[in-house]
């Protein structure tokens, strides 16, 4: 089994970060939450919050999307030109995508987008921007992908980031990717 992160791994950029981008050239409107969204950073920044709290702040533009289904289908059909080629040559139906995004921007790409066998993500509320649980970065993805799939090894592991190196831990072979090039896992993390 292969394990992927999403972000800047298989997708060329941060989807969340695309996302926002997306709906805020199209409902300029959202950019009233940004006094309190730079108080959260900074918060997160000075470490007096967790990541979970700064996100949930910054997902708070959510409720004035409407009809939000329907922004996320214009952002995929806009975006898939960003998956990144080399996963589209190797992708198979029981990959696994385990991402800090949110379950319901990654989602659609179950529905025939890239047909993965499954995917984890952070679990936030698309009406409200409230999490339910941890974002899932660092050793919560362990733990998610544990409560899955238990004991069943990860054959190779992709990720553009050293936060995932609790994941690159179990797998048989670990890849850094920066910039759709891999590396393999810098062993001294191991």
């Amino acid at each position: 089994m292969n394990v992927y992160d999403f972000d800047k791994t298989i997708f060329r950029v941060d989807s969340t970060a695309a996302f926002y981008r997306h709906c805020l050239r199209r409902h300029p409107k959202i950019a009233r939450h940004w006094p309190i969204q730079l108080v959260y950073a900074l918060r997160y920044l000075a470490g007096r919050i967790d990541k979970t709290r700064m996100k949930q702040c910054f997902y708070r533009f959510l409720p004035d999307i409407p009809e939000l289904d329907r922004e996320i289908a214009a952002f995929w059909a806009q975006n898939m030109g960003r998956i990144e080629s080399w996963y589209l040559a190797q992708r198979r139906p029981d990959d696994v995508i385990i991402s800090a995004s949110p379950y319901f921007l990654l989602s659609p790409l179950l529905e025939g987008r890239l047909a993965v066998g499954t995917l984890m993500a952070s679990n936030v509320d698309p009406s409200t921007g409230r999490y339910h649980g941890i974002n899932c970065h660092g050793q919560e993805k362990v733990r998610r992908y544990q409560e899955v799939f238990g004991a069943t090894p990860v054959d190779n592991f992709y990720s553009d980031s050293l936060s995932d190196t609790p994941m690159a831990r179990l797998a048989r072979h670990a890849f850094l990717v920066k910039r759709g090039t891999l590396s393999p896992w810098p062993k001294e993390q191991l």
